[in-house]
């Protein structure tokens, strides 16, 4: 037989490696090589094997610290470490861990650790809603009550499911363990598949009376009024996280979180990117020509604003700090960016159209000639 690879070359790790580099590089090596995932190739079988040994060693302090000082000869003629295949491997604790993970839980210690997975306490499941503000509400900020159906533990069983005066009673297909566990033999050693037993659907507890108030859920629903505080500057589609008013947790864990939606409705005038809101605003031909002072509308109220002689239609115009606040600081604003738009009237009256005709002189303009204008003698038109 050849000779034995060293086992830190086998992982591809440095004799300094610590425990989480090892098993990081035995994860690796078991899901490529792994039979499962190369059936019928023997030598993917044999790295397999080979990596298996390395791990079984490094990963274990006492095997480690023996294998550093005597090499191989530490674990020859019976010693530390159990060949001959895989029968020697076990595939509990850490090992059942990395094989769990990797392949579903078909290995003993990956039952061990889904079956604490599921029994440890868990927080509650989140509960989402909405609300609807106004433009200025988002700016600002603004407090809403909002209504939605919560769970809250049965006071009549006390969060059990069971009927009072009764108890749930340990499942006696799984023990409680919430799990059955089938085991079989293989070349790999002892092989583990675990399904959720059926009968108590993973709690390790069955139900023989129910309770009337809660029918065996141990949790009632009711309407509940909440309180949700919106910020000043929060923007549309953003959510509010109000802690601990979610579902109830599980096995004693933690209540989930409510998750606020904010919704905010669209303004007539204003439009808003970040914290910079935009708008237009219309001036007249000889506010623009002459220059005027103008009431422009922001949302803290009107903006009065100087026009300049001759401004021209699209000028943008920017009014500083009149912007949405920030989030995390109310303080600091953005800035509001006002368009200003010449409009052209459509309708004038004799004594507006005679004032335009002499500007329109007076700037040096040639009128345009009117059709009488263009016609001879006897009013015949001209040829």
């Amino acid at each position: 037989m050849a000779d034995k690879r060293d086992y830190y070359e086998v992982l591809g790790v440095d004799r300094n490696a610590s425990d989480a580099e090892i098993k990081r590089a035995y994860r690796k090596l078991a899901k490529k090589y792994h039979p499962d995932t190369n059936p019928g190739d023997k030598e993917a079988e044999a790295k397999f094997k080979e990596a298996t040994e390395a791990y079984e060693v490094l990963s274990d302090s006492e095997k480690k610290a023996q294998y550093d000082q005597f090499g191989h000869a530490a674990f020859e003629q019976g010693g530390g470490f159990q060949g001959g295949g895989f029968g020697g491997f076990d595939f509990g604790g850490d090992m059942g861990d990395i094989f769990g993970d990797l392949f579903g839980g078909m290995f003993g210690g990956g039952a061990r650790s889904s079956q604490r997975q599921q029994n440890r306490p868990a927080q509650g499941a989140h509960v989402r809603a909405r609300v609807h503000v106004t433009f200025e509400e988002a700016v600002f900020g603004t407090t809403k009550k909002i209504e939605i159906t919560l769970k809250d533990e049965c006071t009549s069983c006390h969060g059990t499911g069971a009927k009072p005066g009764t108890q749930p009673e340990t499942c006696p297909k799984c023990g409680g363990r919430g799990q059955i566990v089938y085991t079989q033999q293989s070349m790999f050693g002892t092989v583990q598949n675990v399904q959720t037993c059926p009968e108590c659907h993973g709690t390790g507890k069955v139900i023989r009376d129910k309770c009337p108030e809660c029918h065996g859920t141990g949790y009632v629903s009711s309407r509940k009024t909440i309180e949700v505080t919106v910020p000043a500057g929060i923007d549309n589609g953003q959510s509010i996280r109000i802690r601990g008013k979610g579902e109830p947790g599980v096995n004693g864990g933690p209540r989930g979180d409510l998750l606020v939606e904010v919704i905010v409705q669209r303004h007539p005038k204003f439009q808003r990117q970040d914290t910079t809101i935009y708008s237009t605003e219309p001036i007249s031909f000889t506010q623009a020509a002459l220059g005027a002072t103008i009431q422009i509308p922001t949302v803290d109220g009107p903006y009065e604003y100087t026009i300049k002689p001759g401004t021209q239609t699209d000028t943008r115009v920017r009014l500083k700090g009149k912007g949405v606040p920030m989030v995390r600081n109310k303080n600091v604003r953005g800035d509001h960016y006002v368009t200003l738009v010449v409009q052209v009237p459509e309708h004038l009256s004799g004594e507006q159209r005679a004032a335009l005709q002499r500007f329109q002189e007076a700037m040096g303009e040639v009128p345009k000639k009117t059709e009488h204008e263009h016609k001879g003698f006897f009013g015949k038109r001209k040829k």
